[in-house]
């Protein structure tokens, strides 16, 4: 050993690199010091203490059938039947609470629609309504005065071209202001039973890229990406799914791994604790 140089020591807590929990093995937060650590049964260090082995595996594929069904064999196991969050009871209500969802959250909008269904319980209330009317009902959920704009502007066209009625198709409901694919994919989906797409929102874009069925960072990439693995009728249900797996254990930071049924499917590098190996770009 070189002068002057001193080695590591372990932390006196005991939860230096290496020691388990359970028997299994505690993902250290120390920079490029997280242990990679395949499935299968431990084998013990010198110090007696059980550690995964380090091979990495081989012809791994992500995105395999057998893998995919598992996964969503998981997922159905988690969260059976579960549906969209936002409180609605028609097509329209559902398209203004995912409009006002958008950087938001699905708690905020159910506290604002109840009120703002019930001051304007129509299509055409909303159409007849001048931005400066609309804005205060719905400021505490964000960037108020262009959602303001695209529930508005859409209840017009819905009034105008499609007699009060929300439209069933890809390519109408598309045409509505302030709705792109995300919003066109929840309302056909959830209310109308349409398998059209796949709803990417942020919960999906995070859970997605940890479990490797997409590389990609665009949502719509994302969305052709799933939707080439996961059947067709399961999109809306995966997409429901995903997006309360989000929410309650795969958080964005400091996910609940430990917890979670996915786990030792999972390779995600940013996981919190794992029984497999990490694959640094699954993050």
């Amino acid at each position: 050993m070189p002068r002057g140089v001193t080695p590591r020591q372990p932390a006196r807590t005991g939860r230096h690199e290496g020691v388990l929990q359970s028997g299994r093995v505690k993902i250290s937060t120390a920079p490029r010091s997280a242990p990679r650590i395949e499935s299968g049964r431990p084998h013990t260090d010198r110090s007696g203490s059980a550690v995964g082995k380090l091979r990495r595996t081989t012809a791994y594929n992500p995105i395999a059938s057998e893998r995919v069904d598992e996964i969503l064999k998981r997922l159905d196991s988690l969260y059976p039947g579960v549906t969209c969050a936002l409180q609605h009871k028609n097509a329209w209500e559902l398209l203004v609470a995912t409009i006002l969802s958008a950087q938001s959250t699905d708690v905020r909008v159910n506290m604002v629609t109840p009120e703002l269904f019930r001051k304007y319980p129509t299509v055409q209330d909303f159409a007849a309504l001048k931005l400066e009317q609309l804005q205060p009902d719905i400021r505490s959920t964000g960037f108020f005065r262009n959602k303001s704009k695209s529930v508005i502007g859409a209840a017009k066209k819905i009034v105008s071209d499609f007699g009060g009625q929300v439209p069933d198709q890809m390519e109408q409901i598309l045409t509505l202001p302030g709705v792109a694919r995300k919003t066109a994919n929840v309302v056909l989906g959830t209310w109308f039973g349409k398998a059209e797409g796949l709803v990417v929102d942020t919960h999906v874009h995070r859970v997605s890229r940890r479990l490797e069925l997409t590389r990609n960072h665009e949502p719509k990439k994302i969305e052709q990406d799933l939707m080439k693995i996961i059947p067709q009728d399961k999109w809306t249900l995966f997409a429901h799914q995903v997006i309360w797996h989000g929410r309650k254990l795969c958080i964005a930071r400091r996910p609940k791994c430990a917890d979670c049924l996915l786990e030792n499917v999972c390779h995600a590098a940013d996981k919190t604790w794992s029984t497999v190996e990490l694959h640094k770009n699954a993050k």
